[in-house]
């Protein structure tokens, strides 16, 4: 009797074995080939599944073969698009995947070329427009790779490794040697490594590769059309002619530099007191007190309460100090002045001291709002 049940027993267990844990849902399989306007395949880009009807999104990358490849994609409708960087390249409507394994290319010379013909573009007009493409396809790829080198050559320069970065930046030139952005930069990073240099020479040498440079980098933007539309275009150029001016006043080259600060200021006029304290700054090295006097007076013209140019118009016109039969020192008119205006406006600057004693030596006292006031004399 125990014979009997046994074997529908076992055969329940060998059933209950070969059983799934679950049914298996039949997918479906998709790939492709993705090209651009000009025949090439696209790399960095992925191509993204939308399910309408199950709401699943798949997306696939590509590989550098520009193919893209899945198993496993439930069977549906689904809009697909072309992505990269962000931005949508091309996309496909209502594309039904089944079980087979389905192949959906995307070349966009030849989706253009049928969105062309609906329309009613002519060959030469498609041909237009896909060179414009292509253009601004290369663009974007130059822009991108510069840009890589200007971040590589900055991050050289502020660690003080200005051989490389001036190696970087040739290398960007190679590449575009018509961007006044990468001439500026390498002219800045010659100017920068050549306090470096212990060679009289080899300092001269890079003085003048930077003045090379910003040269080229001054002409470029001026024939660039782009800076006809930038509102920061005279500011920028500015800039330029300021860090010139500078390697002329390094390489003793006064009147270029008095020159190149004034064309600053005549680009950048809200900016002209730093400009004209520069130049002031350069005839003071030079020891040209007069020009420098006037230089400051411009400074202070244009900026009333920028105290370094009183200091330094003080130590221009000391400069100019006689003596008398007596051997006393006679100071220029407004000397006296133009130090205690120092002291009034930073009474405990860095050249604070240094104005106190100067009114010392021409036996002026102090006279300031915030600093020590003249004693009055008691009648």
């Amino acid at each position: 009797m125990k014979q009997i049940f046994i074997i529908p027993l076992l055969l329940v267990l060998v059933m209950a074995l070969c059983a799934p844990a679950v049914f298996a849902q039949a997918m479906g399989t998709v790939k492709g080939v993705c090209k651009d306007v000009d025949g090439k395949v696209i790399t960095g880009a992925t191509v993204e599944w939308d399910g309408l009807e199950t709401g699943r999104k798949y997306t696939l990358k590509l590989n550098n073969k520009g193919e893209y490849f899945s198993l496993g994609i439930n069977p549906g409708k689904y809009n697909v698009k072309l992505m990269k960087d962000g931005k949508e390249l091309w996309h496909i409507n209502n594309v039904t995947v089944g079980l087979d394994e389905l192949t959906l290319d995307f070349d966009l010379k030849k989706e253009q070329e049928k969105s062309a013909q609906g329309q009613g573009m002519s060959a030469e007009q498609l041909k237009q427009m896909q060179e414009k493409q292509a253009a601004v396809s290369k663009e974007n790829t130059t822009v991108k790779a510069l840009n890589e080198k200007l971040n590589a050559a900055k991050t050289a320069s502020d660690a003080g490794d200005f051989d490389t970065a001036i190696a970087t930046l040739t290398e960007a030139n190679q590449m575009d040697p018509s961007r006044d952005l990468i001439w500026f930069r390498l002219a800045d990073a010659y100017r920068m490594s050549a306090v470096k240099q212990t060679d009289p020479a080899e300092k001269q040498k890079r003085y003048e590769a930077a003045v090379t440079d910003y040269q080229k980098a001054i002409e470029l933007k001026q024939t660039n059309a782009a800076t006809q539309q930038d509102p920061d275009a005279n500011a920028k150029m500015a800039a330029y002619y300021n860090n010139l001016a500078e390697v002329y006043a390094k390489s003793n080259k006064i009147n270029d530099a008095v020159k190149t600060y004034a064309q600053a200021a005549q680009l950048d006029p809200a900016h002209t007191s730093q400009y004209m304290f520069n130049t002031g700054a350069v005839l003071t090295n030079a020891g040209k007190a007069d020009d420098a006097i006037a230089a400051f007076d411009k400074v202070i013209a244009a900026d009333p309460n920028k105290a370094d140019a009183y200091y330094w118009k003080g130590v221009n016109l000391i400069a100019k100090e006689t003596m008398d039969k007596d051997g006393k020192a006679i100071a220029p008119p407004g000397t006296a002045e133009a130090f205690q205006k120092y002291l009034e406006l930073q009474p405990s600057g860095p050249y604070a001291e240094g104005a106190k004693g100067m009114l010392s030596s021409i036996g002026a006292t102090v006279q300031t709002t915030f600093g020590t006031k003249k004693k009055a004399v008691k009648k």
